[in-house]
């Protein structure tokens, strides 16, 4: 159903330092950089793509406010790994990793801004892995 999410940035190269860290937490590689933008998938899958670019209208990159991308993590550590990740790379946290049982009893999530301000949100929808 989703061709590819396109957010925007202020640095290229600074996005795509950030983004490979933290988007190697829930599987993901990148596909592209080029100077103008860089972009990320599965490596099982064509897409959707995940692309970081500067605006093609000229102006500054801003988030929109009530936007956010939420990023389909393997596991709940993936979720907590991704989002220790972006913090320690200048992400900020927008809301720790946890459940959120409003959403459906399982909803694994954490909430950051990227380093341009953008609003992430890695989810595990799984049920926790059985203990051994």
């Amino acid at each position: 159903m989703i061709s590819h999410i396109c957010l925007g940035t202020a640095d290229v190269e600074r996005a795509a330092a950030f983004y490979d860290a933290v988007l190697a937490e829930i599987g993901l590689a990148r596909k592209f950089l080029e100077p103008d933008w860089v972009a990320w998938k599965h490596p099982d899958h064509a897409r959707p793509l995940f692309i970081l670019t500067m605006p093609f209208d000229g102006q500054p990159a801003t988030p929109g406010n009530g936007t956010m991308v939420a990023l389909l993590a393997p596991s709940r550590g993936a979720v907590d790994a991704a989002h220790a990740r972006a913090l320690a790379l200048g992400g900020v946290c927008e809301g720790p990793p946890g459940l959120r049982p409003h959403y459906h009893p399982h909803y694994y999530a954490a909430y950051l801004r990227d380093p341009d301000g953008n609003k992430l949100c890695f989810v595990c929808h799984d049920e926790p892995a059985p203990s051994a």
